[in-house]
């Protein structure tokens, strides 16, 4: 739906973007992360025409897109990170109104406006946006960004500024259309995409540094560790356990390297790497030594840790 091609963008002296590639597979919910300021902005502005790239090409279904000439635009819809209406009007009327701008039949515009509404949770909503919470109006936001039935829906961090019922209420959304149109959408916060996309790229430095299928990336960073809580070991039969299985066995909080405190009591919770010792070894260990486990289960990263990882921020 969307292909980037060496994408490059400097302001003054500084080199925002630096060659950046990015292709967006049709009806993805696709994540495009990075740190405040790393480009991201930028970036969808160029692939609106609004802004002039200084090399590079930008391909919307196939169609290239000019700055200032943007026939592309028809396939897209686009949410800011801060959208602005028409306070006076309420939700139908500035629908209406989006409608009459962009070519679409009044009884279409009614028609799909409504079903909009409903699906963003206005369509009871008859008061002037003036007095709509922040949510309210990023949830308006995206039923114009749809209203034109779009290829591509780009939003631009459309959660950062939400309270936790919020963010769940644009995330829910996002995820429903996905059948509908393809979703880009720009953030920094990591758990919104880790929740509903599909697809995700990495931006640093100009560059995107990791990109492709969520769940191919994660099976791909999946790590070789178990985190094991117990009750009911002895500081001897720890002491045992790590003389045998050597640095397989490690603290799991990072700060402390300790197994054993100061008070000769077992820590209740370790890590146990399968690259370093023989997993069916351990589990014959804690069986023959009448350990209770709690809880035992392979470490999954998450994509803070690998962003944090393929980054180096």
């Amino acid at each position: 739906m969307l292909r980037i091609n060496g994408l490059k963008k400097s302001f003054g002296e500084k080199e925002v973007l630096k060659g950046l590639d990015l292709v967006v597979p049709e009806h993805s919910i696709y994540g495009f992360c990075g740190r405040n300021g790393a480009g991201k902005t930028t970036t969808m502005k160029i692939v609106l025409g609004l802004l002039a790239a200084d090399d590079g090409e930008v391909l919307v279904s196939g169609e290239k897109v000019h700055f200032g000439d943007t026939p592309t635009n028809r396939y897209i819809g686009y949410l800011p990170d801060v959208p602005e209406f028409y306070s006076y009007m309420n939700a139908m009327e500035y629908l209406r109104f989006c409608g009459q701008i962009t070519g679409l039949s009044p009884k279409e515009t009614d028609t799909r406006s409504e079903e909009l509404l409903d699906k963003v949770g206005l369509g009871k909503e008859k008061h002037r946006i003036k007095g709509y919470s922040r949510g309210m109006k990023q949830r308006l936001g995206i039923a114009q960004a749809l209203l034109g039935r779009p290829k591509l829906l780009i939003c631009d961090e459309p959660t950062s500024a939400l309270d936790p019922v919020g963010r769940k209420e644009i995330l829910d959304i996002l995820s429903s259309v996905k059948d509908e149109t393809t979703v880009l959408f720009s953030t920094h916060i990591l758990s919104d995409v880790e929740r509903i996309c599909t697809d995700i790229a990495f931006l640093s430095e100009g560059t995107i540094k990791l990109s492709g299928k969520k769940e191919e990336i994660r099976e791909e960073n999946r790590t070789s560790r178990y985190y094991v809580n117990h009750t009911g070991m002895t500081s001897e039969a720890l002491e045992k356990m790590v003389k045998r299985f050597g640095d397989a066995v490690s603290s799991y909080d990072s700060n402390s390297k300790d197994l054993i405190n100061e008070k000769n009591e077992a820590s209740r919770e370790f890590i146990f790497d399968t690259t370093k010792g023989d997993y069916t070894e351990f589990i014959y260990f804690i069986a023959d030594h009448k350990i209770k486990v709690n809880k035992m289960e392979l470490i999954e990263p998450s994509l803070e840790d690998i962003f944090l990882e393929v980054t180096g921020e």
